[in-house]
């Protein structure tokens, strides 16, 4: 497994991982960078996960669990245990607790529950935006398709919104209808309108979302 910077002397990271497949090693890559814009090249270089920097200590926890898990299922191999007994001592310098490995990665530990969507892949044309999460500001159920609002557009993608929603971080990610989720971050508050309906006022955008019944109660404070 490797941690790898994109920008640096030399060669750069991409570049790097390409020469590592070439060479018919494929370590498990993370890149970590400042700049969104290369995620999609990342990824295409078979990228295991991408940490925009400053990095989070949450997200980076995230990533390790999901190192943790795919060492664990190739225990096997023969430096699995060394690089589970480093992962353990990264997580202990981030000051949160290592799930337990049975000695030498004999069994798999239990399974964590999967980390939460970073990113979302969207059809633009004939091309493929990468759009990062923290970007989204609502998701919109559109047919056979989910709408995928951000500050500047709409993409659409073809992962239904039920599915979607248990990809996404519950606590960042909030139900207001049945076909529309939206980013708690970018909520700017609720109205009620003269129909007696509530609605949830957007930072970044213009409209304003209808809150059904069956969900009224989380705004109760607001």
């Amino acid at each position: 497994m490797v941690f790898l910077d994109i920008q640096m002397p030399g060669l750069n990271g991409l570049q790097l991982a390409e020469r590592l497949l070439a060479d018919g090693k494929a370590p498990r890559v993370v890149f970590t960078t400042a700049h969104e814009h290369y995620a999609l090249q990342a990824f295409e270089h078979a990228a295991f996960d991408y940490l925009l920097k400053p990095i989070r200590r949450e997200r980076l926890a995230r990533t390790v669990a999901r190192l943790q898990e795919a060492l664990a299922a190739s225990a096997s191999a023969p430096a699995a245990a060394p690089a589970a007994d480093a992962l353990a001592g990264l997580l202990r310098q981030l000051g949160l607790a290592a799930p337990a490995l049975a000695p030498g990665l004999a069994a798999a530990p239990a399974a964590a529950p999967p980390a939460p969507l970073q990113w979302i892949r969207a059809a633009q044309g004939q091309e493929t935006r990468l759009i990062a999460i923290d970007e989204v500001i609502y998701f919109q159920s559109n047919d056979k398709y989910t709408s995928v609002f951000i500050a500047n557009g709409e993409h659409l993608i073809r992962t239904p919104l039920r599915q979607l929603r248990d990809q996404l971080d519950a606590q960042q990610f909030w139900q207001i209808h049945r076909s529309v989720i939206v980013a708690a971050r970018h909520v700017a508050g609720t109205r009620t309108d003269f129909r007696g309906r509530l609605l949830v006022k957007l930072k970044g955008r213009p409209e304003e979302l209808v809150v059904s019944r069956n969900y009224t109660e989380m705004f109760k404070q607001m």
